[in-house]
Protein backbone atom coordinates (compact mmCIF):
# COMPACT_ATOMS: atom_id res chain seq x y z
CA UNK A 1 0.00 0.00 0.00
CA UNK A 2 0.92 3.48 -0.72
CA UNK A 3 0.93 5.78 1.99
CA UNK A 4 1.11 9.93 2.03
CA UNK A 5 1.71 12.17 4.55
CA UNK A 6 -0.82 14.78 6.45
CA UNK A 7 1.64 17.92 5.98
CA UNK A 8 0.32 19.59 9.73
CA UNK A 9 0.41 16.31 12.02
CA UNK A 10 2.78 13.55 10.07
CA UNK A 11 -0.19 11.11 10.00
CA UNK A 12 1.02 8.59 7.22
CA UNK A 13 -2.79 7.43 5.57
CA UNK A 14 -3.25 5.45 2.82
CA UNK A 15 -3.31 6.50 -0.88
CA UNK A 16 -6.82 4.51 -0.27
CA UNK A 17 -9.25 5.18 1.65
CA UNK A 18 -12.26 3.31 2.07
CA UNK A 19 -15.81 5.33 1.77
CA UNK A 20 -18.51 4.02 3.66
CA UNK A 21 -21.40 5.54 1.59
CA UNK A 22 -21.93 2.56 -1.06
CA UNK A 23 -21.35 -0.28 1.06
CA UNK A 24 -22.64 -3.84 -0.32
CA UNK A 25 -27.05 -3.82 0.92
CA UNK A 26 -29.46 -6.39 0.97
CA UNK A 27 -32.87 -5.25 0.02
CA UNK A 28 -31.96 -1.42 1.50
CA UNK A 29 -30.16 -2.55 4.39
CA UNK A 30 -26.74 -3.17 4.57
CA UNK A 31 -25.70 -6.23 4.13
CA UNK A 32 -23.49 -6.73 7.31
CA UNK A 33 -21.80 -9.87 6.56
CA UNK A 34 -20.77 -8.98 3.22
CA UNK A 35 -19.85 -5.38 4.13
CA UNK A 36 -17.61 -6.20 6.73
CA UNK A 37 -15.63 -8.83 5.67
CA UNK A 38 -14.79 -6.68 2.61
CA UNK A 39 -14.37 -3.46 5.37
CA UNK A 40 -11.79 -5.45 7.26
CA UNK A 41 -9.82 -7.35 3.82
CA UNK A 42 -9.21 -3.51 3.23
CA UNK A 43 -7.61 -2.53 6.47
CA UNK A 44 -5.49 -5.82 6.28
CA UNK A 45 -4.74 -5.11 2.94
CA UNK A 46 -3.32 -1.70 4.63
CA UNK A 47 -6.05 0.86 4.38
CA UNK A 48 -5.77 3.02 7.11
CA UNK A 49 -8.48 5.57 6.65
CA UNK A 50 -11.79 5.22 6.09
CA UNK A 51 -14.95 7.84 6.11
CA UNK A 52 -18.71 7.82 7.04
CA UNK A 53 -21.14 10.22 7.85
CA UNK A 54 -24.74 10.75 9.53
CA UNK A 55 -27.11 10.20 6.49
CA UNK A 56 -25.11 7.12 5.14
CA UNK A 57 -27.20 4.19 4.67
CA UNK A 58 -30.11 6.42 5.62
CA UNK A 59 -28.38 6.33 9.41
CA UNK A 60 -26.96 3.11 9.70
CA UNK A 61 -23.17 3.68 8.27
CA UNK A 62 -21.55 5.05 11.30
CA UNK A 63 -23.30 2.67 13.29
CA UNK A 64 -21.54 -0.05 11.01
CA UNK A 65 -18.32 1.49 10.97
CA UNK A 66 -18.18 1.74 14.79
CA UNK A 67 -18.52 -2.28 14.87
CA UNK A 68 -16.18 -3.06 12.11
CA UNK A 69 -13.57 -0.63 13.82
CA UNK A 70 -14.20 -2.16 17.39
CA UNK A 71 -10.97 -4.78 18.56
CA UNK A 72 -8.17 -4.64 16.68
CA UNK A 73 -8.81 -2.19 13.88
CA UNK A 74 -9.55 1.08 15.93
CA UNK A 75 -5.70 1.80 16.42
CA UNK A 76 -4.63 0.88 12.80
CA UNK A 77 -7.65 2.62 11.32
CA UNK A 78 -8.51 6.34 11.20
CA UNK A 79 -11.74 6.83 10.87
CA UNK A 80 -13.31 10.41 9.68
CA UNK A 81 -17.28 11.69 10.09
CA UNK A 82 -19.17 14.44 9.56
CA UNK A 83 -21.23 17.22 11.74
CA UNK A 84 -24.31 17.51 8.87
CA UNK A 85 -25.39 21.60 8.67
CA UNK A 86 -28.93 20.78 7.91
CA UNK A 87 -29.44 19.14 11.21
CA UNK A 88 -27.60 22.09 13.59
CA UNK A 89 -30.24 24.57 14.85
CA UNK A 90 -28.09 25.56 17.52
CA UNK A 91 -24.21 25.47 19.04
CA UNK A 92 -25.66 22.86 21.87
CA UNK A 93 -27.18 20.52 18.85
CA UNK A 94 -23.36 20.52 17.47
CA UNK A 95 -22.20 18.85 21.02
CA UNK A 96 -25.24 16.41 20.99
CA UNK A 97 -24.49 15.38 17.36
CA UNK A 98 -20.26 14.77 18.13
CA UNK A 99 -21.70 12.53 21.23
CA UNK A 100 -23.80 10.68 19.57
CA UNK A 101 -21.27 9.75 16.71
CA UNK A 102 -18.70 8.86 19.62
CA UNK A 103 -21.30 6.62 20.86
CA UNK A 104 -22.24 5.20 17.35
CA UNK A 105 -18.54 4.77 16.19
CA UNK A 106 -17.82 2.65 19.22
CA UNK A 107 -14.96 5.74 20.42
CA UNK A 108 -13.78 8.55 22.76
CA UNK A 109 -12.02 10.35 19.52
CA UNK A 110 -13.09 10.79 16.03
CA UNK A 111 -9.89 10.93 14.45
CA UNK A 112 -10.45 13.52 11.14
CA UNK A 113 -13.94 15.11 11.54
CA UNK A 114 -15.43 17.65 8.84
CA UNK A 115 -18.25 20.13 8.37
CA UNK A 116 -20.89 18.22 5.89
CA UNK A 117 -21.23 19.22 2.54
CA UNK A 118 -20.10 23.01 2.63
CA UNK A 119 -21.47 25.70 0.64
CA UNK A 120 -22.13 29.28 0.80
CA UNK A 121 -25.45 29.09 2.67
CA UNK A 122 -23.99 26.04 4.73
CA UNK A 123 -20.61 27.94 5.80
CA UNK A 124 -22.66 30.61 6.80
CA UNK A 125 -25.26 29.05 9.17
CA UNK A 126 -22.77 27.10 10.95
CA UNK A 127 -20.70 30.44 11.16
CA UNK A 128 -23.57 32.63 12.98
CA UNK A 129 -24.45 29.25 15.25
CA UNK A 130 -20.80 29.17 16.42
CA UNK A 131 -19.25 26.60 14.68
CA UNK A 132 -15.62 28.13 15.35
CA UNK A 133 -15.93 27.56 19.04
CA UNK A 134 -17.50 24.10 18.44
CA UNK A 135 -14.09 22.82 16.74
CA UNK A 136 -11.97 24.84 19.07
CA UNK A 137 -13.38 23.17 21.98
CA UNK A 138 -13.43 19.82 20.90
CA UNK A 139 -10.03 19.79 19.65
CA UNK A 140 -8.93 21.26 23.02
CA UNK A 141 -10.72 18.04 24.81
CA UNK A 142 -9.55 15.54 22.50
CA UNK A 143 -13.17 14.85 20.88
CA UNK A 144 -11.78 15.69 17.86
CA UNK A 145 -8.26 15.12 16.63
CA UNK A 146 -8.49 16.88 13.57
CA UNK A 147 -10.42 19.17 11.79
CA UNK A 148 -11.39 19.89 8.71
CA UNK A 149 -14.38 20.01 6.27
CA UNK A 150 -15.92 18.86 2.81
CA UNK A 151 -16.75 20.93 0.11
CA UNK A 152 -19.88 21.15 -2.89
CA UNK A 153 -20.03 25.01 -3.87
CA UNK A 154 -17.60 27.69 -5.72
CA UNK A 155 -14.39 28.42 -5.91
CA UNK A 156 -14.22 31.75 -4.03
CA UNK A 157 -16.05 30.26 -1.08
CA UNK A 158 -13.76 27.29 -0.92
CA UNK A 159 -10.42 29.99 -0.72
CA UNK A 160 -12.70 31.55 2.03
CA UNK A 161 -13.45 28.72 4.31
CA UNK A 162 -9.48 27.61 3.78
CA UNK A 163 -8.26 31.25 5.17
CA UNK A 164 -10.55 30.99 7.51
CA UNK A 165 -8.95 28.64 10.04
CA UNK A 166 -6.21 26.59 10.51
CA UNK A 167 -7.41 23.29 9.08
CA UNK A 168 -5.86 19.91 8.88
CA UNK A 169 -7.53 18.88 5.47
CA UNK A 170 -10.63 19.14 3.24
CA UNK A 171 -12.23 17.28 1.35
CA UNK A 172 -13.39 17.69 -2.33
CA UNK A 173 -14.45 16.05 -5.34
CA UNK A 174 -12.25 16.05 -7.67
CA UNK A 175 -12.05 13.60 -11.21
CA UNK A 176 -11.07 13.87 -14.69
CA UNK A 177 -15.08 15.51 -15.34
CA UNK A 178 -14.44 17.95 -12.65
CA UNK A 179 -11.15 19.99 -13.32
CA UNK A 180 -13.40 23.03 -13.25
CA UNK A 181 -16.29 21.91 -11.30
CA UNK A 182 -17.09 23.03 -7.15
CA UNK A 183 -13.03 23.53 -5.97
CA UNK A 184 -11.73 21.56 -9.05
CA UNK A 185 -7.45 21.56 -9.75
CA UNK A 186 -7.87 25.97 -7.95
CA UNK A 187 -9.05 24.36 -5.01
CA UNK A 188 -6.80 21.18 -4.83
CA UNK A 189 -3.47 23.32 -5.70
CA UNK A 190 -4.93 26.34 -3.47
CA UNK A 191 -5.24 23.64 -0.75
CA UNK A 192 -2.08 22.38 -0.60
CA UNK A 193 -0.40 25.33 -1.22
CA UNK A 194 -2.13 26.28 2.27
CA UNK A 195 -0.91 22.57 3.90
CA UNK A 196 -4.17 20.93 3.75
CA UNK A 197 -4.34 16.95 2.65
CA UNK A 198 -6.79 17.01 0.62
CA UNK A 199 -8.94 14.21 0.57
CA UNK A 200 -11.21 13.36 -2.95
CA UNK A 201 -14.48 11.92 -2.72
CA UNK A 202 -16.19 10.98 -6.32
CA UNK A 203 -12.98 9.99 -7.86
CA UNK A 204 -15.25 7.83 -10.28
CA UNK A 205 -18.32 10.26 -10.54
CA UNK A 206 -20.65 7.89 -8.72
CA UNK A 207 -19.37 5.00 -10.19
CA UNK A 208 -19.79 6.13 -13.88
CA UNK A 209 -16.63 6.48 -14.71
CA UNK A 210 -16.22 3.31 -14.43
CA UNK A 211 -19.71 1.64 -15.44
CA UNK A 212 -21.18 3.91 -18.43
CA UNK A 213 -17.92 4.51 -20.40
CA UNK A 214 -18.93 6.08 -23.98
CA UNK A 215 -17.22 4.16 -27.20
CA UNK A 216 -14.81 7.25 -27.83
CA UNK A 217 -13.77 6.87 -23.98
CA UNK A 218 -13.71 3.06 -24.91
CA UNK A 219 -11.46 3.56 -28.18
CA UNK A 220 -9.16 6.18 -26.22
CA UNK A 221 -8.34 3.15 -23.30
CA UNK A 222 -8.00 0.44 -26.27
CA UNK A 223 -5.59 2.38 -27.91
CA UNK A 224 -3.29 2.81 -24.02
CA UNK A 225 0.09 0.88 -23.75
CA UNK A 226 -0.69 -0.58 -20.91
CA UNK A 227 -4.14 -2.05 -20.95
CA UNK A 228 -6.21 -1.32 -17.73
CA UNK A 229 -9.92 -1.21 -16.57
CA UNK A 230 -11.98 2.45 -17.03
CA UNK A 231 -12.28 2.68 -12.98
CA UNK A 232 -8.49 2.35 -12.81
CA UNK A 233 -7.83 4.65 -15.45
CA UNK A 234 -9.78 6.92 -13.35
CA UNK A 235 -8.28 6.29 -10.48
CA UNK A 236 -4.50 6.79 -11.32
CA UNK A 237 -5.47 9.90 -13.11
CA UNK A 238 -6.55 11.38 -9.20
CA UNK A 239 -3.87 9.59 -7.37
CA UNK A 240 -0.95 11.11 -9.90
CA UNK A 241 -1.92 14.68 -8.49
CA UNK A 242 0.99 15.30 -5.57
CA UNK A 243 -1.51 17.12 -3.33
CA UNK A 244 -3.96 14.16 -3.31
CA UNK A 245 -3.34 12.40 -0.02
CA UNK A 246 -6.22 10.28 1.03
CA UNK A 247 -8.57 9.24 -2.66
CA UNK A 248 -12.39 7.61 -1.29
CA UNK A 249 -13.37 4.67 -3.01
CA UNK A 250 -17.30 3.25 -2.07
CA UNK A 251 -16.04 -0.55 -2.83
CA UNK A 252 -19.08 -2.43 -2.46
CA UNK A 253 -17.57 -5.45 -4.70
CA UNK A 254 -14.65 -7.54 -3.10
CA UNK A 255 -13.26 -7.56 -7.29
CA UNK A 256 -13.42 -4.01 -7.08
CA UNK A 257 -11.55 -3.68 -3.86
CA UNK A 258 -8.67 -5.87 -5.17
CA UNK A 259 -8.25 -3.55 -8.27
CA UNK A 260 -8.25 -0.83 -6.16
CA UNK A 261 -5.51 -1.88 -4.00
CA UNK A 262 -3.82 -2.96 -6.83
CA UNK A 263 -3.90 0.30 -8.11
CA UNK A 264 -3.10 2.09 -4.79
CA UNK A 265 0.57 0.05 -4.64
CA UNK A 266 1.32 0.68 -8.11
CA UNK A 267 0.24 4.64 -8.77
CA UNK A 268 2.98 7.19 -7.72
CA UNK A 269 2.68 10.88 -7.56
CA UNK A 270 3.68 12.72 -11.02
CA UNK A 271 3.59 8.86 -12.47
CA UNK A 272 1.29 9.24 -15.64
CA UNK A 273 2.88 9.68 -18.41
CA UNK A 274 2.42 12.50 -21.02
CA UNK A 275 0.80 9.94 -23.78
CA UNK A 276 -1.19 8.70 -20.62
CA UNK A 277 -2.41 12.26 -19.32
CA UNK A 278 -3.55 13.04 -23.16
CA UNK A 279 -5.28 9.58 -22.91
CA UNK A 280 -7.82 11.01 -20.61
CA UNK A 281 -7.83 14.31 -21.72
CA UNK A 282 -9.16 12.52 -24.70
CA UNK A 283 -11.57 10.06 -22.48
CA UNK A 284 -12.78 13.12 -20.17
CA UNK A 285 -13.95 15.00 -23.82
CA UNK A 286 -15.86 12.07 -24.83
CA UNK A 287 -17.81 12.06 -21.50
CA UNK A 288 -18.63 15.59 -21.65
CA UNK A 289 -20.06 14.97 -24.89
CA UNK A 290 -22.37 12.27 -24.14
CA UNK A 291 -23.47 13.31 -20.38
CA UNK A 292 -26.63 14.76 -19.92
CA UNK A 293 -26.33 15.78 -15.98
CA UNK A 294 -24.11 16.22 -13.69
CA UNK A 295 -25.24 13.94 -10.89
CA UNK A 296 -23.20 12.01 -8.75
CA UNK A 297 -26.22 9.78 -6.82
CA UNK A 298 -25.70 10.97 -3.48
CA UNK A 299 -29.00 11.53 -2.34
CA UNK A 300 -28.93 14.58 -0.64
CA UNK A 301 -31.60 16.05 -3.13
CA UNK A 302 -33.97 12.88 -1.32
CA UNK A 303 -36.59 12.65 -0.45
CA UNK A 304 -38.87 14.27 -2.77
CA UNK A 305 -42.58 14.81 -1.72
CA UNK A 306 -43.64 14.08 -4.90
CA UNK A 307 -42.04 10.84 -5.17
CA UNK A 308 -39.27 11.12 -7.79
CA UNK A 309 -36.49 9.34 -7.59
CA UNK A 310 -34.25 11.78 -8.41
CA UNK A 311 -30.57 9.87 -8.69
CA UNK A 312 -32.44 7.35 -10.49
CA UNK A 313 -33.69 9.56 -13.44
CA UNK A 314 -30.08 10.97 -13.62
CA UNK A 315 -28.61 7.62 -13.25
CA UNK A 316 -31.16 6.30 -16.08
CA UNK A 317 -30.44 9.05 -18.34
CA UNK A 318 -26.60 9.44 -18.32
CA UNK A 319 -26.39 5.80 -18.46
CA UNK A 320 -28.69 5.70 -21.71
CA UNK A 321 -26.56 8.44 -23.32
CA UNK A 322 -23.27 6.79 -22.93
CA UNK A 323 -24.47 3.74 -23.92
CA UNK A 324 -25.89 5.72 -27.17
CA UNK A 325 -29.50 3.70 -26.23
CA UNK A 326 -32.57 3.97 -28.32
CA UNK A 327 -35.75 3.09 -28.22
CA UNK A 328 -35.21 0.61 -25.87
CA UNK A 329 -34.11 3.16 -23.46
CA UNK A 330 -37.63 4.37 -23.19
CA UNK A 331 -38.89 0.94 -22.44
CA UNK A 332 -36.44 0.63 -19.33
CA UNK A 333 -37.24 3.46 -18.14
CA UNK A 334 -41.57 2.73 -17.76
CA UNK A 335 -40.05 -0.59 -16.58
CA UNK A 336 -37.70 0.85 -13.32
CA UNK A 337 -39.13 4.19 -12.68
CA UNK A 338 -42.60 3.88 -14.47
CA UNK A 339 -44.04 1.35 -12.74
CA UNK A 340 -44.97 -0.17 -15.65
CA UNK A 341 -44.18 -3.87 -14.05
CA UNK A 342 -44.91 -3.55 -10.07
CA UNK A 343 -47.02 0.28 -10.02
CA UNK A 344 -44.43 2.07 -8.47
CA UNK A 345 -43.91 4.71 -10.05
CA UNK A 346 -40.72 7.04 -9.37
CA UNK A 347 -40.65 8.83 -12.66
CA UNK A 348 -39.53 12.26 -13.51
CA UNK A 349 -43.11 13.19 -14.63
CA UNK A 350 -44.48 13.47 -10.75
CA UNK A 351 -42.00 16.32 -10.16
CA UNK A 352 -44.28 19.40 -9.29
CA UNK A 353 -41.24 21.92 -9.74
CA UNK A 354 -41.36 22.30 -5.37
CA UNK A 355 -37.25 23.49 -5.33
CA UNK A 356 -36.80 21.58 -2.48
CA UNK A 357 -34.55 19.04 -4.25
CA UNK A 358 -32.53 22.16 -5.79
CA UNK A 359 -31.43 23.39 -2.16
CA UNK A 360 -30.01 20.32 -0.83
CA UNK A 361 -28.38 19.30 -4.35
CA UNK A 362 -24.39 19.19 -3.75
CA UNK A 363 -23.89 19.86 -7.82
CA UNK A 364 -26.18 22.71 -7.88
CA UNK A 365 -27.83 20.75 -10.27
CA UNK A 366 -30.92 22.45 -12.30
CA UNK A 367 -33.09 19.53 -11.11
CA UNK A 368 -36.50 20.90 -12.26
CA UNK A 369 -35.41 21.35 -15.72
CA UNK A 370 -33.87 18.70 -16.18
CA UNK A 371 -36.54 16.49 -14.79
CA UNK A 372 -38.27 18.43 -17.22
CA UNK A 373 -36.52 17.44 -20.14
CA UNK A 374 -36.39 13.78 -18.94
CA UNK A 375 -40.45 13.85 -19.14
CA UNK A 376 -40.20 15.16 -22.66
CA UNK A 377 -37.74 12.88 -24.15
CA UNK A 378 -39.47 9.92 -21.79
CA UNK A 379 -42.95 9.88 -21.39
CA UNK A 380 -44.24 12.43 -23.67
CA UNK A 381 -48.55 12.45 -24.29
CA UNK A 382 -48.50 8.43 -24.58
CA UNK A 383 -47.35 7.60 -21.41
CA UNK A 384 -50.24 5.71 -20.00
CA UNK A 385 -50.78 3.40 -23.23
CA UNK A 386 -47.10 3.46 -23.19
CA UNK A 387 -46.85 1.80 -19.68
CA UNK A 388 -50.21 -0.24 -20.16
CA UNK A 389 -48.36 -1.94 -23.57
CA UNK A 390 -45.53 -2.53 -21.67
CA UNK A 391 -47.20 -4.11 -18.56
CA UNK A 392 -49.34 -6.21 -20.77
CA UNK A 393 -46.34 -7.56 -23.24
CA UNK A 394 -44.66 -9.25 -19.81
CA UNK A 395 -47.56 -10.41 -18.59
CA UNK A 396 -47.90 -12.28 -21.86
CA UNK A 397 -44.48 -12.96 -21.46
CA UNK A 398 -44.46 -14.22 -17.90
CA UNK A 399 -47.74 -16.48 -18.91
CA UNK A 400 -45.55 -17.87 -22.31
CA UNK A 401 -42.79 -19.05 -19.45
CA UNK A 402 -44.68 -20.35 -17.44
CA UNK A 403 -46.61 -22.56 -19.89
CA UNK A 404 -42.88 -23.86 -20.91
CA UNK A 405 -42.06 -24.44 -17.67
CA UNK A 406 -45.14 -26.37 -17.40
CA UNK A 407 -44.13 -28.79 -20.69
CA UNK A 408 -40.99 -29.50 -19.21
CA UNK A 409 -42.31 -31.05 -16.05
CA UNK A 410 -44.33 -32.88 -17.70
CA UNK A 411 -41.83 -34.28 -20.23
CA UNK A 412 -39.12 -34.68 -17.23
Amino acid sequence: MQYRTVPKTGDSLSVLGFGAMRLPVKGIAIDETRAMALVHAAFDAGVNYIDTAVPYHMGASEAFVGRALAGKYREQVKVATKLPPWTVHSRADMDATLTAQCSRLQTKKIDYYLLHSLNRENWDKLLALGVMDFLDTAEATGRIQNAGFSFHGDLETFREIVDARDWTFCQIQYNILDEEHQAGTAGLEYAAKNDLAVMVMEPLRGGMLANAVPSAAHDAYDAATVQRSPATHALRWVMNRPEVTVVLSGMNDEAHLRENLQTARETLPNSLTSDEVAMMAEARDAWRRAMQVPCTGCGYCMPCPFGVNIPECFNLWNNHSLREEGWTAKIEYAVRLGGALDGVSVNAGLCRACGKCMTRCPQQIPIIDALCTMQQTYEGPLWKAKKFIISHAAGVGTRILAHRAHKGRERE
